[in-house]
């Protein structure tokens, strides 16, 4: 059991970034730019911020927030693409667990 949550990386539309925690730079470089590519175009579909983090369990979290004046923020549409997300990237997301699970 952790203590807190870790970010593994996350994306925001409004400062136009992506972020990937340092302690995962050994990730393989193909898992990082698959992380970086749907964390990007995640932001660019609906908007917002998403983050990716591992809870107190070691479980792989999805995340999406936007600052409350954001009239262009798709809310319903960012619940969908979180849906889909873990749907379409469901080996990704359980091998990035078990990664979690081992180094952390």
């Amino acid at each position: 059991m952790y203590q807190d949550s870790i970010v593994l990386c996350s994306a925001s539309k409004y400062a136009e970034k992506y972020y990937l925690n340092e302690d995962f730079d050994n990730l393989p470089d193909d898992v990082k730019k698959e992380l970086q590519i749907m964390c990007v175009l995640f932001t660019e579909d609906v908007g917002g911020v998403i983050i990716l983090e591992f809870d107190n369990q070691g479980e792989l979290q999805i995340k999406t927030e936007a600052y409350e004046e954001d009239i262009l923020y798709d809310e319903i549409g960012s619940v969908l693409k979180v849906k889909q997300l873990r749907e379409n990237k469901k080996e990704l997301f359980e091998q990035l667990e078990q990664y979690f699970q081992a180094f952390f």
